[in-house]
């Protein structure tokens, strides 16, 4: 990626992080004195290199993960009560992942997908999950990319184990993984606690895969393409 393209980037991190939503390509455009055409040709860069990911038809951001500027069935509110800032969490590892990011308390507001009732979670970079909560991953780590929006939509968080293996067992039988939520929680810190800092680097695949092996998501669904 380009120091330009990095520029976009940034631009899209910071007002994700200030206001909760992505900026559009003509407010882009303004902020680094350029084109709308130069700022959707510089977003298609970053979105090749899945830095972000665009909307349907190429022409806003949808997804810097772990932020989404759509909802996606979770809520994040900053736990003191007094930051009016808010996020839509792509999935609940997105969801752990904007704490992380932001190296902040939330709580973070879903429905378990089994029995609708609702999850009211605090989480925080040292406030881990409570441990009676799983989460769903629908499809192997190969497959993410393929469509990382769907993929997002589908790691849910349940309020037990046994409530994500009733969901799965009753509409996708034989597919997916369940994992602990805190193992998914511990991820995210490794996983996106970095992703606002200034000296940020891209993770490599192999960095990655690292994590994941780290905290015991092994094995053929795990592996990173």
């Amino acid at each position: 990626m380009t120091s330009e393209s990095w520029r976009v980037r940034n631009l899209v991190y910071e007002t994700f992080t200030a206001e909760g939503r992505a900026p559009s390509v003509a407010e882009l455009a303004r902020r680094i004195e350029s084109t709308p055409n130069r700022v959707q040709q510089l977003l298609r860069e970053l979105a090749d290199a899945h830095a972000l990911v665009l909307s349907q038809d190429g022409d806003a951001v949808r997804m810097a993960h772990p932020f989404t500027a759509a909802p996606m069935a979770f809520v994040l509110t900053p736990a003191d009560g007094r930051d009016d800032r808010r996020w839509w969490g792509g999935c609940a590892w997105d969801s752990f992942g904007i704490s992380a990011a932001l190296d902040l308390d939330v709580r973070i507001d879903t429905t378990c997908p089994h029995c609708a009732r609702h999850l009211a979670v605090h989480a925080g970079p040292t406030t881990a999950p409570p441990e009676e909560l799983a989460v769903r991953f629908p499809r192997p780590a190969a497959e993410w990319w393929e469509d990382v929006v769907a993929t997002c939509t589908m790691i849910r968080l349940f309020c037990t184990r046994e409530h994500a293996e009733r969901w799965t067992a009753e509409h996708s039988p034989g597919s997916g993984y369940i994992a602990d939520a805190r193992t998914v929680w511990d991820l995210a810190q490794a996983w996106y606690g970095d992703r606002l800092d200034a000296t940020f680097q891209p993770h490599t695949r192999d960095d990655n895969q690292v994590l994941l092996d780290e905290r015991g998501l092994t094995g053929e669904f795990w592996r990173l393409p």
